[in-house]
C-alpha cells in the first residue's frame, strides 16, 4: 500500500484517499446518479399518464406510462441496492486504509510518536476518526446523484414554466445557504467534542496501564475522579453537538418544507389560471416533494464532511510526525563482532563481554542503551555511536536490528501462543526454549499453564504478573541470540532469590556474546565482567563491581538500588 503523499492539509489527504479507490468511487457515482435520476423522472411520467392517458382517454398511452412507472421503480430498486453496496465498500476502504496507515506509522516511527501524541489520542484517531473519514466516501454516490437529479428536475420544470424553473434553480441553493448559519457552530462544537474525547481516552489509557500500581499505593480514586471529570466534559460537549445536529435537522425540514409549500402554491395558482395542465400540476407537486431529497443529502454530506475534516486533521497529525530514525544507511555492518562506542558518554562495549552500566540517574542509563540501539537519530547528530569505525546511522537498519537487540525496562508482550511470544522468528527448538526458560527461572510459569508452550497469551500478557512478564521478556531477548544484547533493568520486578538464580545463569547464557546490563542490582553487577559508572551523562569510572565499591558515589547508588 502506498504511503500518502499529501499530509499537508486535511483536504489534500482526503483527496489522496479518494484517488486510492477511484474505480469504486466512480461506480458509486454511476449507480447513485442512476438511482436518483430514476426517481426524478417518476413525477414526469405520472403527469404524462394523467394528461395524455386519463384526460384524453388514450388507454394505450396510459398503459405505456404505467409500464414506464413500473420500469422506473424496478430501476430504482436495482440501482439502490448496487449504490448501497458500493457506498459501504467505499466507507470501509477509506476507514481501513486510514487505520492501516496509522498502524504502519506507529510501527515505523519509534519513540517519536508517543512523545508527540498521547496514547488516548492515537486510540481515538484509529478507532473513531477513521470511521468518520469513511463516511465522506459513503455519501459521495448520493451527493453526485443529488446534484445531477437537481439539474434534471430544474430543466424539466423549466419546460413547464420558466418562472418555476428559475425558482428551483435559485431557491434550492438559497435553502442550502441558509443551513450554513447552523453548520458553522456545528463545526466548532464537533472540534471541541473531538478534543474532549481524546483527553478522556488518554486519561482512561493511563489509568488502565497503571491500575496495578494505583491499587498498590491507594491512588486509584484520584484517577477515577479525573476520568469522571473528563467524561462529564466530553458528555457536555457531546450535548452541544447533539443540539447543533438537532437544530440542523429541524432547520432543514423547515426550510425545505417551506420551499415545497411555496413551490406547490405557485404551481396551483398557475393551474387555476389555466397556464398549466392538471398533469403538469401533479408533476410539479412530485418534483417539489423530490427536491427535499437533494437538500437533505447535501445537509448530510456537509455534516459528514465536518466530522471527516476534523478526523482527517487528527490523522495527518499522526502521519506527519517525523520518525525517530530513518533507514537511509548504505554501509554494511562490521563483518566480525567489534567495539560499540557511544561518543556522548564515552561508554564502550567490548565484544564477547558482559558489561553492566550504573548511573546516578536511571533515565540517563536507559537513554544510553537506546542510543546504542539507534532508536532516535536526533540525539546522534552531535554525538554519534560508532560500531567499530562506522557511524551506526550509516548502517542498514535491518542488519543493525538483527545484530543489536534492545530489551526495554517495560517490554511489550503480544497475543498468540507462548511459543510464538518467546520465539517470534521460530528459529529455536522447544528444548532450547525450555532451557532458556530454566536459565531465566521461568519454568514455574510454564508449570502453571496446562497447555504449556501452546498457551494463548492474552493482550499485553495481562494474565501474568509483573515479575512473570519481565522474566518472559528476558527469555525472549536471550532466545534472539543477538550478537549484542542491551538489557534495561531486566530483573527490577522479581524477588531477590529469583534474581540471584538469573544472575548465576546469565553469564553462561550469553557466553561469547556482547551484553550490556543497565542495572543497579548488586546481584547482577557481581557477575559482570566490567561495570561502567556514569555521572552526569559521562563514564567516570570503570572496573569490576568489587573494585568500584571503593567509590563512595558508586556505593551510594548501588546501596540505594539494593
Amino acid at each position: 500500500m502506498a504511503d500518502p503523499t499529501e499530509v499537508r492539509s486535511p483536504v489534500r489527504y482526503l483527496a489522496w484517499l479518494g484517488l486510492q479507490q477511484l474505480p469504486s468511487l466512480a461506480a458509486g457515482v454511476l449507480f447513485g446518479s442512476l438511482w436518483l435520476l430514476a426517481q426524478a423522472l417518476m413525477p414526469l411520467v405520472l403527469g404524462w399518464a394523467i394528461d395524455y392517458g386519463i384526460n384524453e382517454r388514450n388507454w394505450n398511452t396510459l398503459l405505456l406510462c404505467a409500464a414506464g412507472i413500473v420500469l422506473l421503480g424496478a430501476l430504482q430498486a436495482v440501482f439502490a441496492v448496487l449504490r448501497h453496496r458500493i457506498a459501504v465498500s467505499n466507507w470501509l476502504q477509506a476507514s481501513f486504509r486510514s487505520v492501516q496507515l496509522i498502524g504502519h506509522k506507529i510501527s515505523r516511527t519509534g519513540a517519536a510518536l508517543p512523545r508527540a501524541i498521547s496514547t488516548g489520542e492515537l486510540v481515538n484517531t484509529a478507532a473513531s476518526d477513521a470511521t468518520r473519514i469513511g463516511q465522506i466516501y459513503d455519501l459521495t454516490a448520493r451527493l453526485s446523484g443529488a446534484l445531477l437529479s437537481y439539474l434534471l428536475v430544474s430543466l424539466l420544470i423549466w419546460q413547464i414554466s420558466w418562472g418555476l424553473g428559475l425558482t428551483v434553480l435559485l431557491g434550492v441553493p438559497v435553502c442550502c445557504a441558509l443551513l450554513l448559519f447552523i453548520i458553522r457552530p456545528l463545526q466548532a462544537r464537533q472540534r471541541e467534542q473531538r478534543e474532549m474525547a481524546g483527553k478522556m481516552t488518554a486519561v482512561g489509557a493511563d489509568t488502565v496501564a497503571g491500575l496495578r500500581v494505583l491499587r498498590g499505593i491507594g491512588g486509584e480514586h484520584i484517577f477515577v475522579s479525573r476520568y469522571r471529570e473528563r467524561s462529564q466534559q466530553t458528555r457536555f460537549s457531546g450535548n452541544k453537538v447533539a443540539r447543533s445536529v438537532a437544530t440542523l435537522e429541524g432547520t432543514q425540514l423547515l426550510v425545505t418544507g417551506g420551499f415545497s409549500v411555496l413551490f406547490t402554491w405557485l404551481g396551483a395558482a398557475m393551474a387555476l389560471r389555466g397556464e398549466i395542465s392538471t398533469g403538469e400540476l401533479i408533476s410539479l407537486y412530485g418534483f417539489a416533494v423530490f427536491l427535499v431529497t437533494p437538500v437533505r443529502i447535501l445537509s448530510e454530506m456537509v455534516s459528514a464532511a465536518i466530522r471527516g475534516y476534523v478526523g482527517a486533521r487528527k490523522t495527518i497529525a499522526v502521519l506527519s510526525t517525523p520518525p525517530a530514525f530513518h533507514d537511509v544507511g548504505i554501509t554494511a555492518a562490521p563483518s566480525e563482532p567489534t567495539v560499540l562506542r557511544d561518543s556522548a558518554s564515552g561508554a564502550t562495549l567490548h565484544p564477547g563481554r558482559l558489561t553492566a552500566l550504573v548511573s546516578q540517574l536511571p533515565a540517563a542509563s536507559a537513554e544510553l542503551a537506546e542510543r546504542l540501539g539507534r532508536f532516535d537519530d536526533a540525539v546522534l547528530t552531535e554525538h554519534p555511536v560508532f560500531w567499530g569505525s562506522t557511524d551506526t546511522r550509516e548502517i542498514r537498519l535491518a542488519e543493525l536490528r538483527r545484530r543489536i537487540v534492545l530489551s526495554e525496562a517495560d517490554p511489550q508482550l503480544f497475543s498468540g501462543s507462548l511459543r510464538e511470544l518467546l520465539d517470534p522468528a521460530a528459529k529455536n527448538s522447544d528444548q532450547r526454549i525450555l532451557g532458556t526458560l530454566e536459565n531465566t527461572s521461568s519454568l514455574d510459569i510454564l508449570d502453571g499453564l496446562p497447555e504449556g508452550l501452546d498457551h494463548q497469551v492474552t493482550e499485553r500478557g495481562r494474565g501474568f504478573s509483573g515479575g512473570q512478564r519481565q522474566r518472559l521478556a528476558l527469555c525472549r531477548a536471550l532466545l534472539s541470540d543477538a550478537e549484542t544484547l542491551l538489557l534495561v533493568e531486566p530483573t527490577s520486578a522479581v524477588d531477590a532469590h529469583t534474581e540471584a538464580r538469573i544472575a548465576a545463569n546469565l553469564h553462561q547464557a550469553r557466553a561469547g556474546k556482547t551484553t550490556l546490563l543497565v542495572t543497579a542490582s548488586p546481584l547482577l553487577l557481581g557477575v559482570a565482567d566490567e561495570v561502567l559508572f556514569m555521572v552526569d551523562g559521562k563514564i567516570s569510572a570503570r572496573g569490576t563491581h568489587r573494585e568500584l565499591l571503593q567509590l563512595a558515589e558508586y556505593r551510594g547508588v548501588v546501596i540505594r538500588g539494593e
